[in-house]
């Protein structure tokens, strides 16, 4: 699994700049188009397209698994909740540059698509409406996990850290769950529906979610400091050709670390992938395209 992800880093890193940039505004601007169409149109026969229905999805519409992110602020009706969802929508343009900043176009990318596919699959089995309001808010966890000391003023004024954000995120997930326990029941398996952004969270970040929390409240694991190696580790070994081990060997002139511990090494960052090169040829080389 580690070897997987670590994979996955390295293919995000290298296509950190392909996908859809600024998603997260690309996705505000289309609901608020979605919405002045709906108040313009009574009939609303823009958003009775968009949204999400299980039997319309059933019968061939396909495109309703990704419209429904554009539904957004459709839904949330008119006065103060429309206003209150247009603020958070602004809200989430901005996580979602800060986290593309971060990891990267393409992985920002994957990370909001694969939460739209886990929304789909549980709502189509369930029978359940699907809505992105869950999937925005789990935006505030992922930022908090990578800048969980940064501040953001909440209703415009008041300063609270990230990580606090993201601990009143995880109790209103636990809110949510109970009311559609009480509302529906347990058979009907509507209480999963805020489970799977977080489910798509922890997909990403695994148990990045300790950051969040007390240094105590965390698992600790024994630390077992590592041997110091000698410098004379490989003296007593040597392979089939006759060559001694070695950690660090340079491509430019052959010298190991083993035949010369006083020698420094360097890996070079501007060679297309791991070259090592001694502290004579670290400046003094052809670059490896």
């Amino acid at each position: 699994m580690k070897d997987l992800r670590r994979r996955f880093d390295r293919f995000c890193l290298k296509h950190r700049t392909s996908g859809i940039r600024n998603l997260m505004l690309v996705l505000a601007i289309g609901n608020l188009a979605v919405y002045v169409l709906t108040r313009i149109d009574p009939s609303q026969v823009v958003y009775s397209y968009l949204c999400f229905s299980r039997s319309a999805i059933l019968h061939g519409q396909i495109w309703r698994l990704f419209t429904y992110v554009l539904t957004y602020l459709a839904e949330s009706g008119t006065g103060y909740y429309m206003f209150l969802a247009l603020v958070t929508l602004l809200c989430y343009s901005q996580f979602g540059k800060i986290l593309e900043e971060s990891w990267g176009t393409l992985r920002f990318n994957l990370y909001y698509l694969t939460g739209v596919l886990m929304t789909d699959i549980v709502a189509l089995i369930i029978g359940y409406g699907a809505s992105a309001g869950a999937l925005n808010l789990s935006l505030f966890l992922a930022v908090a996990t990578i800048a969980p000391e940064a501040r953001v003023l909440l209703m415009f004024f008041i300063p609270i850290k990230f990580k606090y954000m993201a601990l009143v995120y995880l109790a209103l997930t636990a809110l949510n769950v109970v009311r559609y326990l009480l509302s529906f029941g347990f058979l009907s398996f509507a209480w999963l529906m805020p489970l799977v952004p977080l489910a798509n969270y922890f997909l990403f970040f695994g148990s990045g979610i300790s950051v969040l929390f007390p240094p105590s409240w965390r698992a600790h694991t024994p630390h077992r400091p590592r041997p110091k190696p000698t410098a004379g580790w490989a003296s007593s070994y040597q392979s089939r050709t006759g060559e001694r081990p070695y950690r660090h060997k340079c491509t430019v002139c052959g010298r190991t670390d083993t035949e010369y511990p006083n020698l420094e090494f360097r890996y070079c960052s501007k060679c297309n992938g791991y070259y090592c090169y001694c502290i004579d040829h670290i400046n003094n080389h052809v670059h490896i395209q």
